[in-house]
């Protein structure tokens, strides 16, 4: 579909499209209401292709996906490049780095992958065969929120191993330099080859800067507690919307809003 359209939908997955309970349904409709104006939804999350694959099916959504907060784009459609285009390093050599940055500040940064169950269900709220989706992690490393007086240092580390850090909401998420969820969107926009594509990005957490940064429409989703303030001040110098209900609510709000302007149109 993307091919069909110089308007595109791309919105963060986890507090964003769906609430911390995984909760779909408050945007099913809105969702079937864009596909049948043929606008495409493109997923654009710090989840791995696996669960992806199976939100996709749950929405039927046939769209190219962008997942681990940018580090590949997968989708049926992608045929020049075999249905995927990689802009991430390797789990394996990002994991060294985390290593190497947490001897070098002196406290050990904890991959997501390398809780227990009973941890990751905690943090997550993902149990069974959930688990293992999110842990068939292959091109970024998520790993827990380190104290904020570290931040300064690991950034500083980041640069010697040309990486950086994402913080999100309930985790933090090594990356190349040359993946974030906004260079996959422009990714995206050249391997389409469409002309003035305008995109709608909707995001709730620090992570989903570069997303709204190469958005033309920025909605920002609050949670159940309000916005997220760290994202709202790196997003001061810019116009942004931020939805009155959060989660799934705010963004069908939000989305309805663009569709009912357009039909008048």
């Amino acid at each position: 579909m993307i091919e069909n359209s110089s308007l595109w939908v791309v919105s963060d997955v986890d507090g964003t499209l769906m609430d911390h309970s995984y909760d779909l349904t408050p945007a099913k409709e809105t969702i079937k209401k864009l596909q049948k104006l043929f606008i495409p939804v493109i997923l654009c999350t710090s989840k791995t292709a696996a669960e992806v694959k199976v939100i996709r099916k749950e929405l039927n959504l046939t769209d190219p996906y962008i997942v681990e907060n940018g580090a590949a784009i997968y989708g049926e459609s992608i045929k020049k490049v075999n249905g995927e285009i990689i802009l991430g390093k390797k789990y394996e050599i990002l994991e060294e780095i985390l290593n190497f940055i947490s001897e070098e500040v002196n406290y050990k940064l904890i991959p997501l992958n390398k809780l227990t169950d009973k941890k990751a269900t905690e943090l997550t709220g993902l149990k069974g065969n959930s688990l293992n989706l999110m842990r068939d992690r292959h091109w970024s490393m998520p790993f827990l929120n380190p104290p904020s007086y570290l931040e300064e240092k690991i950034n500083i580390c980041c640069k010697k191993f040309k990486v950086d850090v994402f913080k999100g909401n309930r985790m933090s998420h090594l990356l190349s330099i040359n993946s974030n969820k906004g260079k996959a969107i422009n990714a995206l926009k050249k391997y389409s080859n469409i002309q003035n594509i305008q995109i709608i990005g909707l995001g709730d957490s620090p992570n989903d800067l570069p997303l709204l940064l190469n958005s033309d429409i920025k909605i920002v989703i609050p949670g159940i507690d309000g916005p997220n303030l760290n994202l709202l001040d790196q997003l001061r110098d810019v116009e942004f919307t931020l939805a009155s209900e959060p989660n799934g609510y705010g963004w069908k709000n939000e989305i309805n809003k663009i569709i009912n302007k357009l039909e008048l149109i």
